[in-house]
């Protein structure tokens, strides 16, 4: 089968963001299919290809699949009129790829959404069924952060319809996600949520720290964007309660974004020598970072709509690495935690509130043993419900399933 796989913001695991349609796209390729994988230049991510781009685009084989990426740059810290033109100048070439080949298959992978418009192309001029895979809700947590304003939000809304019920399955992270699909008009729909790369991420990494810490202190990591929607203000109410406290700990925020020369600034600004910032750094290189620290740190905004509808990947490194998770965030994620019936793996703060962080953060810094209890039962959890081997066969499984049975858009029994 001949597999379109669209995700502007791929990365190989060199590179410093998620490597989730790596991992998909390499199980379909190891199940016999030939899959092409096109991507832009995002950001901290890593394509695989090193040669130089004629007429805006490179290609080559990058572990058994084919990649073509374009000259787009996209990143967070760009404003939001540079990253939409981004979105839709990739959708414009994607869309271009997607009729020019026979293609017996379309994955379209968002963020961004405009990732489905090259989908919707194929599937009407072309007949080619197409997987729409949600990994962040929009227009949802765009209206929730009050990002935009109701003309895109409408705009927004049409295209998601447009996605979902024309898809032949719909791919949802998490259950949120999957509620808003259906309310989308999508019928089918199969969760499949962001996996552990369990063997990345665990006791075969080789650990290490930064050098400088104070001896004695615990080493607690925030790893991943440092955007409005991250809410990373309240890691510095945390640090500065911390610090007023003199508890036995260092917090260290690993990433880029918009928000981060203004976190450097305040950081400073407020003499807090408990907390440090790294730029992103690639995968292998944070999975020993996470076998030498204490505690993984989960930090989003405090909008009530990331209880349900967010599926945070640095959540997975964390519990992959076995490290207790300290989150400032309800809903699924703060369950999870808990342990849902099970031994806890972590502990969840109220979204918001600076000094429950901090008090969180301080109660496992100041108890190894309670730290690491939960440090086995998050990689226990990685390994019984989150392992990304089978959530990938899992995706395969859809995928081909869409490709039988995809003549009838939103009428496909997933297998």
């Amino acid at each position: 089968m001949r597999i379109l796989y669209l995700h502007q913001h791929f990365s190989t695991p060199a590179g410093a963001t998620g490597t989730r349609s790596h991992a998909m796209a390499r199980a379909l390729a190891a199940r016999g299919h030939a899959v092409t994988l096109a991507c832009g230049r995002y950001d901290g991510a890593a394509s695989g290809l090193s040669g130089p781009f004629r007429r805006g685009r490179r290609e080559g084989a990058v572990d058994g699949f084919r990649v073509v990426e374009y000259a787009i740059a996209c990143g967070n810290a760009q404003p939001l009129p540079a990253r939409a033109r981004a979105f839709l100048r990739f959708a414009a070439r994607a869309a271009g790829l997607a009729l020019a080949e026979p293609w017996d298959l379309v994955i379209a992978s968002s963020t961004p959404p405009s990732v489905a418009l090259p989908a919707l192309a194929a599937r009407r001029l072309r007949g080619i069924p197409f997987v729409f895979e949600i990994r962040d809700p929009w227009p949802e947590l765009p209206r929730a952060l009050g990002v935009g304003g109701p003309a895109l939000w409408w705009g927004l809304d049409r295209l998601a319809d447009a996605a979902c019920r024309g898809a032949a399955a719909v791919v949802a992270l998490s259950e949120g996600m999957a509620a808003t699909a259906r309310a989308h008009g999508a019928a089918e729909v199969a969760v499949l949520p962001n996996g552990c790369d369990l063997d990345l991420f665990g006791p075969r990494a080789v650990p290490w720290r930064p050098a400088g810490l104070p001896e004695g202190h615990a080493l607690a990591i925030y790893a991943g964007a440092h955007g409005p929607a991250n809410g990373l203000g309240v890691l510095l109410h945390a640090a500065l309660l911390l610090q007023a406290e003199a508890a036995p700990v260092t917090l260290l925020l690993v990433g880029a974004g918009a928000e981060k020369p203004d976190l450097v600034r305040r950081a400073r600004d407020w003499g807090l020598g408990n907390l440090r910032f790294l730029d992103p750094l690639p995968k292998p290189r944070l999975a020993g970072l996470l076998a030498g620290a204490e505690i993984g740190l989960q930090c989003l905004a405090p909008v009530p709509a990331f209880a349900e509808l967010t599926a945070p990947n640095k959540l997975m490194d964390y519990l992959a690495a076995g490290l207790p998770v300290v989150a400032n965030m309800g809903g699924a994620a703060a369950r999870l935690l808990a342990g849902e019936g099970g031994p806890p793996c972590g502990l969840a703060t109220p979204p918001g509130d600076a000094a429950a962080l901090a008090a969180a953060i301080a109660a496992l810094a100041g108890a190894p043993a309670r730290r690491a209890a939960m440090g086995a039962a998050a990689r226990r959890l990685a390994e019984r419900r989150f392992d990304r081997r089978a959530l990938a066969a899992r995706f395969c499984e859809v995928a081909e399933g869409a490709a039988r049975r995809g003549t009838a858009p939103g009428r496909v029994a997933l297998a």
